[in-house]
């Protein structure tokens, strides 16, 4: 099973296993992650799942679709590695992903 790595803005990590096919936003919820507010279940229609993917995995993402381009647009503090963690599915070539999770969210 895949691993998220999921850093909170005062320096804790959590290492969550996360089903394959299930979203980062998903290992967040289940896991009671502090910060991923997922307001909508995932139906990339709220952005309370806004995360930072880490750089170096960033490009290993599908690009966001056009949904999720347009919900970033109204993020807290949007960053060039912004994502929205509904939108992310987990499958192994994922394995040790690393998000950071935003101080707040809308």
């Amino acid at each position: 099973m895949p691993r998220v790595i999921y850093r909170q803005v005062n320096g804790a990590e959590y290492e969550i296993s996360v089903n394959i096919g299930d979203s980062v936003m998903d290992g967040a919820v289940d896991n009671g992650i502090d910060g991923i507010v997922a307001q909508c279940g995932g139906a990339c229609i709220c952005a309370t799942c806004h995360c930072y993917v880490d750089a170096d995995w960033f490009e290993r993402l599908r690009p966001p679709g056009q949904t999720e381009a347009e919900m970033l647009g109204y993020v807290l503090e949007p960053r060039p590695t912004s994502r929205l963690a509904c939108q992310i599915r987990m499958d192994d070539t994922l394995d040790g992903l690393i998000v950071d999770v935003p101080a707040r969210q809308i």
